[in-house]
């Protein structure tokens, strides 16, 4: 029997897509790319991509993962609440199942392995990478194989207690606690990491348009449109799909269908997509990329009405401003995200574009209340990308644990350094790494 294979002598390390936040661990390697196991970054060839966002190696930094303390794993999901006389213990309650709420809930377990902590979802908070939603059919990704981990399981392996499919409604700053569809839950630390949605003008009434800012909904998209499991529309099947807005979603999504099949008419108000980096010429790029694709740009342009087709199934009729008119399939709505206020609104928190939060340890301007990812403002500036979500946990975590063990309110472990995002532009006919 051949021994154990032994331990390197320098320490396996670990890098994080500044982009995305995917981490390339050495000792796991990425045998995808034909990186085999124990492949040490310097050795990565110089054209290596992300195989979640396809940014190159030089977009990747040193990553150090949070340490889970001594004591072995965490203990597995209670089926409720821990209780003492009777009574629920106040923890953590994290409020969002999304990247930044998994993440928060991932740094806090590592930290401190009894910590009572309740994520509350309003879906059923499956583990995904979301920035799969507008590559998968370029990667030809059945929709089963997008999850990672139900929610149940990542629930039950944190040792958490999860209230799925249940809204956040109420925040009671006085008494911490916060009022939901299931019940009303106490806590000693909240955590707001809920996101953002869709901005729908007027002139889009959301009953007519689809906005992918989850999985829940592309999943839908797809089944709407009848695409297949491969990803790919059967010969002479071409649905067509009106994508308002030409931002860095609605590119990317445009891009996207075009290569599985789909008719795409890209409406946007600037005159060229991607128009926010005119400078650095995203925009002509893309345009030149999606010559040969069933891509119509339709730049300057506003849509002015939506209405169904009555006697055309489930068809959309659109106006645009300069007097045409488009018969499409679907409508997604690409038009920017917004900040729902409500529970920050409930609980006087300071708002400014967003939450508003310390940028130092993002605190907003409640003690007890923290929050990131896309729900946060830092100066008034959104910062709605994937990457800063782990460091912004970090942060948050290592304060609460910090103030569990007798810390003061004010104390802050680990600062939170806010930096300018690269953004990876994920229009595989044309990938661009552009700055945020």
């Amino acid at each position: 029997m051949s021994s154990p294979a032994a331990e390197p002598a320098i320490p396996y390390r670990q890098y994080i897509c500044n982009a995305c936040g995917w981490i390339y661990d050495e000792a796991k390697g990425d045998p995808d790319s034909g990186l085999a196991p124990g492949t040490r970054y310097e050795d990565i060839p110089d054209d290596w991509e992300c195989p979640l966002c396809r940014v190159t190696k030089a977009d990747f930094s040193p990553y150090t993962p949070p340490v889970r303390p001594a004591g072995g794993s965490a203990p597995r999901a209670a089926a409720a609440a821990p209780r003492v006389a009777g009574k629920a213990v106040p923890g953590v309650v994290i409020v969002g199942g999304g990247r930044a709420g998994w993440a928060m809930a991932e740094a806090l377990r590592a930290l401190d392995a009894a910590l009572p902590i309740t994520l509350v979802s309003g879906c059923a908070a499956d583990v995904y990478d979301k920035p799969l939603l507008s590559v998968a059919l370029a990667k030809q990704l059945a929709l089963g194989s997008l999850v990672r981990e139900t929610g149940a399981q990542a629930a039950e392996r944190l040792g958490l207690r999860l209230m799925a499919q249940t809204q956040a409604t109420r925040i009671c700053p006085r008494t911490l606690t916060l009022s939901t569809t299931r019940g009303t839950l106490p806590f000693s630390e909240l955590v707001l990491a809920h996101g953002a949605q869709v901005a729908l003008p007027p002139s889009l009434p959301a009953e007519l348009c689809w906005r992918i800012n989850h999985l829940d909904a592309y999943r839908r998209l797809r089944e709407s449109l009848g695409l297949p499991e491969t990803g790919v529309w059967p010969e002479g099947v071409s649905p067509h799909v009106a994508i308002v807005g030409a931002g860095l979603i609605g590119s990317e999504l445009a891009n996207d269908l075009a290569l599985a099949g789909c008719r795409v008419s890209l409406i946007d108000p600037q005159p060229e997509p991607l128009a926010r980096w005119q400078a650095q010429g995203a925009g002509q790029t893309a345009l030149q990329a999606w010559k040969d694709l069933p891509i119509r740009f339709i730049g300057g342009v506003g849509v002015e009405t939506v209405e169904t087709v009555e006697d055309a199934g489930s068809h959309k009729r659109l106006h645009l401003s300069n007097s045409e008119v488009l018969q499409v399939d679907q409508v997604i709505a690409a038009t920017g995200l917004t900040t729902p206020n409500r529970l920050a609104s409930s609980a006087g928190l300071t708002w400014n574009q967003g939450i508003a939060v310390d940028p130092v340890t993002l605190a907003t301007s409640h003690p007890r209340i923290h929050a990131l990812g896309d729900c946060i403002t830092i100066h008034g500036q959104a910062s709605r990308y994937i990457e800063p979500i782990g460091r912004q946990a970090a942060t948050i975590a290592a304060k609460l644990v910090a103030r569990r063990g007798g810390a003061g309110l004010d104390d802050c472990p680990v600062p939170y350094e806010h930096k300018p995002a690269t953004v990876r532009v994920k229009t595989t006919s044309c990938p661009m790494t552009l700055a945020g």
